[in-house]
């Protein structure tokens, strides 16, 4: 009962049953760390996650994926190697962002950083639960895609057998297509990055079992 409480819960903000245009981000971000959705309905190798009402995954690569939904395109970044070896990590507020702050729930660590990109468009950033995941939007968008970004990153939950029996192969460290999560991508590169990544993606079946 609590579960479903707690799911009907978030699902209401992220449908815009509530006043989600006029929180603040601050209040977002709170609320979907806070909601504790222990439930996921998309699985991956060593990992599955929340994908909310209103987003489809349009491909799929490794730990690279392309969510969608009726506007934008989320790039999510999933860097088992990190949480493999609990790699730590620290943010400074960027004080010539529009919105940067560090996030930290219950043991997870992370940030948000959002900038100006181009004609009243904003990079959203966001790094928590060792993933990552982005977006360009317009401002009057910014709350919405913020709420769908941490209900995804905050629902991730891990497979430590699949991950280390996957490591031990050899086959994601030697990999050129990893992708450093804790890294400030900033507008400079964002769009030569994302271009790449949807030249070479590819669609998989998304319920794939562990």
């Amino acid at each position: 009962m609590k579960k479903l409480f707690l799911l009907g819960a978030i699902l209401l903000i992220l449908t815009g049953c509530s006043s989600i245009e006029s929180s603040s981000i601050d209040t977002i971000i709170n609320s979907g760390l806070n909601s504790r959705v222990d439930t996921t309905n998309e699985n991956r190798m060593g990992y599955r996650y929340y994908l909310p009402r209103g987003l489809a995954v349009k491909s799929s690569k490794d730990f690279n994926e392309i969510i969608s939904d009726q506007k934008y395109l989320y790039y999510l970044y999933v860097d088992i190697v990190s949480f493999n070896s609990k790699v730590g990590f620290t943010y400074h507020a960027n004080q010539n962002a529009y919105y940067s702050s560090s996030l930290t729930y219950q043991g997870k660590t992370g940030y948000i950083e959002i900038n100006n990109y181009e004609s009243n468009q904003y990079l959203i950033e966001i790094m928590y639960n060792y993933a990552k995941i982005e977006v360009v939007a317009y401002e009057s968008d910014i709350n919405n895609v913020v709420a769908y970004a941490i209900s995804i990153l905050s629902s991730i939950t891990y497979n430590n057998n699949v991950i280390e029996n996957y490591l031990g192969d050899d086959v994601f460290l030697s990999s050129e297509e990893a992708y450093d999560i804790f890294e400030i991508v900033g507008s400079d590169n964002y769009l030569e990055f994302t271009e790449e990544t949807e030249e070479t993606d590819e669609i998989i079946d998304p319920d794939y079992i562990n």
